[in-house]
């Protein structure tokens, strides 16, 4: 289970980068598009730091 869930957030900041990305380019609002980079990047983010050996 450790190391399932990484790659399921890596692969949900795919899919939000993506849609970002078309929501750029079909003139979507800056606001919209920022939110959902903004949450590619926790996404992402939320996997490299799963990802760091050691106990909390």
């Amino acid at each position: 289970m450790s190391s399932f869930l990484p790659v399921v957030l890596f692969a949900v900041a795919g899919v939000l980068a993506g849609g970002a990305w078309s929501m750029h380019k079909q003139g979507a609002a800056r606001a919209a598009v920022g939110l959902v980079a903004v949450l590619a990047a926790l996404a992402a983010g939320g996997g490299l730091l799963w990802l760091i050996p050691g106990e909390v």
